[in-house]
C-alpha cells in the first residue's frame, strides 16, 4: 500500500507546492475601527480576570462582550460560506517583541499572549461555541501550537520535521468542530498551513458510493493519549465522505485510519481521495495577525516540514475549535459514537 503522508510530501516539498498565499487566499479585511473594538474588549477582560485560563465567569464576559460588538465586526466574523471552505481573517496586530519568545511546548506558554487568546475567544464566540478537551492543553479553549523537543516526527501541531498530514481536525471524535481558527502569533520562515476543500475533489460516482459507507475507524491522535488506551467499547467504522444537504463533506484523517483492514477496492477508492486532495491543495502562509479560519468539513488541513530552531523564534499559532449550534453536516449515527471516552466542553451553555 502507498503512503499517504509521501503522496502529499510530493506536492508539498518546501519548493513545489501551490503558492496559495494569503493575497490567493479568500480574505476578509477588518478595518481599524473592528480591529480596536476587539482588542479594547480583550484587554478589557484580561485586565479584569489578570489572565486567559478558562473559568466559567471569563467565558460569561466573552459571551456578555461579544453579544455587544458592533454589527460590522460580527458581519465580518461571521463562519465561512463558501465552498472553498476557509478564509484569512486580516488586520489583527501583533507586536513580535511583545509577545516575547515563542514557548518550547505548549506546556510552558501559561499565558504568553494572552489578550490574543482573548481575541481569539471572541472570534470564536461571534461564529458560534467555542469547545475545549478535558485531555488536551489543561482544558484550555485556547491552544498553543508550536515545535516541541522530541516531538518532531509526530503527527500532531508539536511536529516539525514531517510533513504534518491533511487532516479533520479530531477526526475521531463525533463532537468535533465545524470551525477551526488558526490565528499567527510568529511566522519568521512563512511556513505554510496546507489546505483542500472536498467541494473541489473530482472523484467517481462508484469511489463516492464507497467512501460514504462506515468501513473503517478514525482512532484517536497522539494529542490523545488518554483516548488510545480506551476499552469501553469497539472502535467504530464511519464514513469518509457524507452526502449533506448542500454538497460532500468529509472526516479524514490517513495517518490515524487502519486502511490495512479495508478491501481493496475501499483503499483504492480512499488513494484516490487522497491524490485529489493533494491535486487541489494550496498551502496559506499566516502572517502575524492573521487568522486562518477552516471549515471543518469540508477542508482538510496540515503543514509543511520545517526545522525548529528552539532559540524563542520558531513558529507560534494559536489554536480555537468552534462549534456551530444547529448545524447538520454530519451524520445523524454520529450521535452514537463512544469518542473514546473524550468529552468536548462547550464554552457556552445552549
Amino acid at each position: 500500500m502507498r503512503c499517504i503522508a509521501s503522496d502529499f510530501l510530493l506536492a508539498f516539498n518546501g519548493t513545489d507546492y501551490l503558492d496559495m498565499s494569503t493575497g490567493a487566499a479568500p480574505v476578509r479585511q477588518l478595518d481599524a475601527t473592528s480591529v480596536g473594538e476587539l482588542r479594547q474588549a480583550a484587554e478589557k477582560i484580561l485586565a479584569e480576570f489578570g489572565t486567559s485560563a478558562t473559568s466559567p465567569e471569563l467565558l460569561a464576559r466573552v459571551a456578555e462582550i461579544a453579544v455587544g460588538l458592533s454589527e460590522p465586526t460580527r458581519h465580518e466574523l461571521r463562519p465561512v460560506d463558501t465552498d472553498a471552505g476557509l478564509f484569512v481573517l486580516r488586520g489583527l496586530d501583533v507586536d513580535d517583541a511583545g509577545i516575547g519568545p515563542t514557548p518550547s511546548s505548549w506546556a510552558t506558554a501559561g499565558d504568553s499572549g494572552a489578550v490574543h487568546d482573548i481575541v481569539l475567544l471572541l472570534l470564536a464566540t461571534v461564529m458560534g461555541n467555542p469547545i475545549a478537551w478535558e485531555g488536551q492543553q489543561d482544558g484550555r479553549f485556547v491552544h498553543n501550537i508550536v515545535p516541541a523537543p522530541g516531538h518532531e516526527t509526530e503527527q500532531t501541531g508539536a511536529s516539525s520535521t514531517v510533513l504534518l498530514s491533511p487532516h479533520t481536525e479530531d477526526a475521531f471524535h463525533p463532537g468535533r468542530a465545524h470551525l477551526l481558527m488558526l490565528g499567527c502569533m510568529r511566522n519568521h520562515d512563512n511556513i505554510a498551513t496546507t489546505a483542500a476543500s472536498i467541494r473541489s475533489v473530482r472523484l467517481s460516482e462508484a469511489d463516492i458510493a464507497l467512501l460514504t459507507r462506515p468501513r473503517l475507524p478514525i482512532l484517536p491522535d497522539d494529542a490523545y493519549t488518554e483516548a488510545q488506551g480506551y476499552d469501553g467499547g469497539k472502535p467504530t467504522g464511519v464514513p469518509t465522505l457524507f452526502h449533506a444537504q448542500d454538497g460532500l463533506t468529509l472526516r479524514f484523517d490517513p495517518a490515524y485510519t487502519p486502511l490495512d483492514d479495508a478491501s481493496p477496492a475501499h483503499r483504492a477508492a480512499y488513494e484516490r481521495l487522497s491524490d485529489e486532495l493533494a491535486r487541489v491543495s494550496g498551502a496559506v502562509s499566516l502572517s502575524p495577525g492573521e487568522v486562518l479560519i477552516v471549515d471543518n468539513d469540508l477542508v482538510v488541513h496540515g503543514r509543511v516540514p520545517f526545522q525548529a530552531r528552539y532559540d524563542g523564534t520558531d513558529r507560534w499559532l494559536k489554536r480555537a475549535s468552534v462549534r456551530v449550534p444547529a448545524r447538520r453536516t454530519r451524520p445523524l449515527a454520529e450521535e452514537d459514537e463512544h469518542g473514546y471516552g473524550q468529552a468536548a466542553i462547550e464554552a457556552h451553555a445552549a
